[in-house]
């Protein structure tokens, strides 16, 4: 009953933030005229944007299929895609992205694998996507002193705060990681105070699953200090799928046949939003996201900036939205299935 509860009001979180981005943007525009512009747009350039955001999901299956098979767990790559889907789904639905990964988690259980090793990898990658960030923002603070000054000027203070946030919740999650001790006084205090308000019930077998799990934790945390390699492995996969990503509003350029600013100055703008956005409560940094794309792309897109925001927009969040939607669909019909599959098997053999 719970669970229903938060799935309806995360839905209906959705729909306001939503609902108040649509308005936001387009209250007191013409509509027409956006319409016409993205009408004549080159559509030919926005196949490859999709194509992007396909090989962007598809990176994390990649890392998360190179970091199961280091851990003896042999998946296929198509199943490694599905955990990827799911995961970029739900962070698109819900505040800073929290439900992406227990629901990874959930269908990660479907395939025997242990919640604290799934739990590590899941942090490792989570790690590697905003270290990516912290980089890009770092270096951007320290050696982009004119691109900032050319183009981000009033969104400064935001920039910083999303570069300070990511640089946190990495440092954060890094001891978590490596320093299983902390991990585990986190727990369980956390269990302890859930229990002394009543929230749970104390039950012994709960506590004696809780030290198992730790130690499967201890040991994943110890094998990855000694496998450096799959970690920077891991990391510059990373930085290759957020790239990918970045380069969708270079398509969006080209679709309505600019010239005059570089790549790299587009690509490192939709950066600039994806640091300043990225741990704020919101899904997908909708409305936020917009609004700062209208703030410092003029200079970029000139009289095309609307149109231009909705096709970024549309390809970049709401095409990555529709993709992993569908397959979090295929992979709920996927283990149904095969649930079912199995039942008639031990029904047959019974």
């Amino acid at each position: 009953m719970g669970s229903k509860k938060k799935i309806i009001g995360n839905a209906f979180f959705l729909a306001v933030i939503f609902a108040l981005t649509i308005y936001g943007v387009f209250h007191g525009e013409d509509l027409g005229a956006m319409r016409e512009a993205i009408r004549e747009a080159d559509k030919k350039w926005l196949i490859p944007g999709v194509a992007l955001v396909l090989f962007f999901i598809w990176g994390e299956s990649v890392i998360l299929w190179y970091m199961m098979r280091s851990f003896g767990i042999r998946l296929k790559r198509r199943v490694c895609f599905l955990f990827s889907s799911v995961g970029f789904f739900f962070s698109c639905v819900t505040p800073s992205a929290t439900g992406g990964q227990p629901m990874q988690i959930y269908f990660m259980k479907k395939e025997k694998i242990p919640i604290p090793v799934a739990t590590v990898i899941l942090m490792i990658v989570t790690i590697t996507y905003k270290l990516v960030l912290v980089v890009i923002g770092a270096g951007v603070w320290l050696f982009g002193q004119g691109f900032m000054d050319r183009y981000l000027g009033e969104i400064l203070p935001l920039f910083y705060l999303g570069l300070a946030l990511n640089v946190f919740c990495v440092g954060f999650m890094t001891a978590l990681v490596f320093h299983p001790a902390l991990a585990e006084f986190i727990l369980t205090k956390g269990m302890a105070w859930l229990e002394r308000r009543r929230f749970l019930r104390h039950k012994e077998e709960r506590c004696r699953k809780l030290g198992a799990s730790m130690q499967v934790y201890r040991e994943t945390a110890a094998y990855l200090k000694t496998h450096g390699k799959m970690l920077v492995m891991a990391a510059l996969i990373s930085f290759v799928q957020r790239m990918a990503l970045f380069l969708v509003t270079w398509t969006v350029y080209l679709a309505f046949g600019l010239s005059g600013t570089g790549i790299w100055d587009v690509v490192f703008l939709q950066a600039v939003i994806s640091v300043s956005v990225d741990m704020l409560p919101l899904p997908g940094g909708m409305g936020i996201s917009e609004a700062l794309f209208l703030r410092i792309f003029p200079q970029v897109f000139g009289a095309a900036l609307l149109p231009a925001m909705v096709l970024s927009r549309g390809l970049g969040y709401y095409s990555q939205l529709l993709i992993s939607a569908l397959f979090t669909i295929v992979a709920q019909v996927y283990y149904l299935c095969r649930k079912r599959s199995c039942e008639k098997k031990q029904g047959a053999l019974g």
